[in-house]
């Protein structure tokens, strides 16, 4: 984090807040004179005659903004769906129109105390990270709207994408930005060029990012100028810690297009490993929603219109695959005429790669979460007026082993919210058959009282944990845009078996943060955040959100920020032992990130193997499963202990075999730990095939003593190398690892 420089630079904090971890109950008073925000999206209504006059035509022809078209006709809005939009270009257009306010700044508050969070385990997550770093130009200063990737292979890198305002008036434009974690989120760094703008030019955010890990390769995906006006595009990276390496492609070349979202098939073992998907709303046909798949991240093949698709209150949500299969889901929103109207969450599902989708599931009407209304836009705030914060009620899906799930946010009564006392709840529902039916929707959020609750997200993890995370106004409620004053917290909830039962619904965030104004005038009044794409891999899940615990010239402004959960405790390290007679015992490495490690000797008769796994502190184990391969646990042993000895009985050859620990609790932390392994008997160099050279390694060593660099070439573990281990090894000469 960064001192703050100069009026307009961002202020991290570092200072700033008493860790409550530590100091239990303590709050932090910060003195000073506070600006607010007052006079955000004020929606001016204008008849179609007014509108046929508000041409605004630049000179020599040219819009001012280059957001707008030249010589923009204000009277094809509703035509052409621009008030529907969520993205930045739809809000220039509306403010260029004459239909909305972009952001202001006036007078503000005094002083706020930010209450942090409690010891664990009474808290989800670690320590809250600012993306922000580097110096903005007030009022250019609004980020927020995030989606998050981490290489599953090296889950110390890791990208978040936003949106960001600071080039909102850079030529060419450029309001998309990213911020890159080398330490596992210690710390990450905003992609800065030396023209102080981000590598992702001529893109107007709405952000995704994606890493393909069969090339390497990390995407981001924007609504994107250069690939029509606009279409869907973005940059590509192999080092994305560089400014410098980020190439431009596109994945379509429109002229309307909005609300992209992404996904990649990182399971090597399905069908369709490595390819990308793309799902958006395409205004210019209808915002019917279409999907556009890739294997190689350049040729991208389309499908769509989705089915019951192209009627403008059809809005695309966020697409997702299930981590075990490899099928696609595409969550959809009805909004059934925005506004107060009720809702429906609609399910779509692909089981050939993309190239076709079925509607599976559509849910029974409810009404969505807010406050007001802005135009079509419920909003969780009344203030700025006509309404601020735009709100849907739209969440995100997740998948694995053909078990669905989807979260939501929807009125806490069942009537139009703007009426009602509680004026958003977050709702979960599961389905048991790849999103054909699904169970009632449980409530995740458990306050007693109408505090609101809205916008979630949520991920799983190759081990089945899941975990919702939304914002949450119980710890506060004191809500005025730019004000510093505690209005929500983000609040979490975490499931260890796949959703079938939940922990408790507890704080995740670090403080209680002001509600953030928007001060950029080129950004729509009303626009704070639309969504937060979060991501699990094998050892955490991690999300980002926007905060306002930051001030800029006296202003509570947007920041995203970040921090993680562990899945579960987290295991020291892993090995594959056998005892080879007299010679004693010796252990082969199990990687718990990154390519297995292969087991080359022999199970015997039984096809017996042991795992070990061993762990910082004691921990405590409910039950150990063989969770995908062929085998079974016999009996394990060591809870209570640092070390869990698991026994496996007839685990067969050439796989990949997965152990989980289940229910592991070390005190803090409760969830299930993976262990894979590589089976592939006679590998004795362990590069994932039997061959020559592994018959001419194991005959180098017959008669030699059997120690720590050749146990390998004892393939039958009797504790010498001999002529029957060379046979058994020529024997699976041509067999190899599954990938």
């Amino acid at each position: 984090m960064k001192n703050q420089s100069t009026p307009s630079a961002k202020a991290h904090l570092q200072s700033a807040f008493f860790n409550l971890r530590v100091l239990i109950g303590l709050f932090i008073v910060l003195a000073g004179v506070f600006l607010a925000l007052v006079g955000f999206g004020v929606f001016s209504p204008v008849s179609t005659a007014q509108a046929q006059q508000e041409y605004h035509p630049a000179q020599s022809g040219k819009a001012v903004d280059p957001l707008v078209p030249p010589m923009f006709d204000c009277s094809k809005i509703h035509e052409l769906g621009i008030d529907k939009q969520m993205n930045f270009r739809a809000g220039a257009i509306m403010i260029y129109c004459g239909e909305a306010q972009g952001g202001t700044a006036t007078s503000g508050d005094a002083a706020f105390r930010q209450v942090e969070k409690l010891l664990s385990p009474l808290t989800y997550g670690a320590t809250d990270v600012d993306l922000i770093t580097g110096i903005d130009t007030y009022p250019h200063v609004t980020q927020s709207t995030t989606f998050t990737a981490i290489n599953p292979d090296n889950p110390q890198q890791i990208v978040i994408a936003y949106n960001d305002s600071r080039g909102r008036n850079a030529n060419p434009i450029n309001i998309s930005g990213a911020s890159v974690s080398t330490d596992g989120g210690t710390t990450f760094d905003r992609l800065t060029l030396a023209s102080g703008q981000s590598p992702f030019s001529n893109t107007v955010g709405d952000p995704v990012v994606l890493y393909k890990r069969n090339n390497s390769t990390w995407y981001t995906v924007w609504i994107d100028l250069a690939c029509g006006g606009p279409g869907i595009g973005g940059y590509k990276s192999t080092t994305p810690w560089d400014p410098n390496s980020w190439t431009h492609y596109c994945v379509h070349t429109g002229t309307n297009d909005d609300s992209p979202s992404g996904w990649v098939d990182n399971n090597s073992a399905s069908p369709h490993y490595g390819r990308m998907y793309v799902s958006w709303n395409d205004y210019a046909r209808g915002a019917a929603i279409f999907v556009r798949y890739s294997d190689d991240g350049a040729t991208w093949t389309e499908t769509g219109p989705l089915p019951g698709t192209g009627n403008v209150a059809i809005q695309n949500v966020q697409i997702t695959g299930d981590l075990a299969t490899g099928d696609v889901y595409n969550a959809v929103m009805n909004e059934n005429g925005g506004g107060n109207f009720n809702r429906n969450n609609l399910i779509y599902r692909s089981t050939d790669g993309g190239t076709t989708f079925t509607n599976t599931y559509t849910s029974p009407t409810f009404f969505g979460p807010g406050r007001a209304i802005n135009g079509f836009f419920a909003c969780m705030y009344s203030s700025p007026a006509p309404g601020y914060w735009r709100h849907t009620g739209s969440g995100q899906p997740a998948a694995f082993n053909h078990v669905v799930h989807y979260v939501y946010a929807q009125c806490g009564q069942n009537v139009p919210c703007s009426s009602a006392t509680d004026h958003g709840n977050i709702y979960y529902i599961r389905s048991t058959d790849s999103g054909v039916t699904f169970a009632a929707p449980v409530k995740l959020n458990t306050d007693a009282g109408t505090a609101a609750q809205w916008e979630p997200s949520l991920s799983v993890s190759p081990s089945g944990t899941l975990f919702a995370v939304w914002y949450d106004e119980r710890n506060g409620g004191n809500c005025t845009a730019g004000s510093n004053t505690p209005c929500y917290q983000m609040f979490a909830r975490k499931s260890n078996d796949n959703g079938v039962t939940w922990m408790p619904d507890m704080a995740f965030s670090d403080v209680v943060s002001p509600l953030p104004a928007q001060p950029d005038p080129g950004i729509v009044g009303s626009y704070v955040d639309d969504y937060d794409y979060q991501i699990a891999v094998a050892a955490s899940h991690r999300t980002a959100w926007v905060d306002g615990r930051v001030a800029i010239n006296n202003v509570q402004q947007q920041d995203a920020f970040t921090d993680r959960e562990l899945v579960g405790p987290q295991a020291q390290d892993a090995l594959s032992r056998k005892v080879h007679g007299a010679a004693g015992t010796f252990d082969i490495p199990l990687p718990l990130t990154g390519s297995v490690g292969v087991e080359c000797r022999s199970g015997g008769s039984t096809h017996d193997f042991q795992m070990i796994v061993d762990f910082p502190g004691a921990v405590t184990v409910q039950d150990a499963q063989v969770t995908s391969g062929a085998g079974m646990v016999s009996s394990f042993s060591g809870s209570g202990t640092t070390q869990i000895t698991v026994n496996l009985t007839g685990v067969t050859d050439a796989q990949r075999i997965t152990m989980t620990l289940i229910n592991v609790n070390d005190g803090t932390h409760t969830g299930n730990v993976p262990v894979s392994m590589g089976v592939l008997v006679g590998d004795v160099n362990g590069n994932a095939v039997v061959n020559a050279t592994d018959v001419a390694l194991t005959k180098s060593q017959v008669g030699m003593p059997v120690g720590s660099s050749n146990f390998r070439e004892d393939v039958n573990a009797n504790g010498a190398i001999s002529s029957t281990d060379v046979a058994i090894v020529k024997s699976d000469v041509g067999t190899s690892l599954p990938p």
